[in-house]
């Protein structure tokens, strides 16, 4: 007796094994990381000692924001915008 697979099983069969190799990848992953926080944790070990931090930087364009805000509200009594 002869076992035949049917080519299109395929097509449902390939992502569904790449799905669960993902999933059990994460789950991995997942639990990897825990368990290395806690013997960190529990060594005293901090991952962060040695590192630099950056101050962030933060650019703000206010003076050009209030030069745009102040040229459009400029009105007349009729409604007219004053061009400079």
């Amino acid at each position: 007796m002869l076992l035949y697979i049917d080519i299109s099983a395929f097509s449902y069969a390939i992502p569904l094994i790449a799905g669960v190799a993902v999933g059990i990848g994460s789950w991995l992953f997942l639990r990897f990381r825990k368990a290395k926080q806690k013997v960190s944790k529990t060594l005293g070990i901090d991952e962060n000692a040695g590192k630099e931090v950056e101050d962030d930087i933060v650019i703000n364009d206010e003076t050009e924001k209030l030069a745009i805000d102040e040229n459009a509200d400029k009105k007349v009594e009729d409604d007219t915008v004053i061009k400079d």
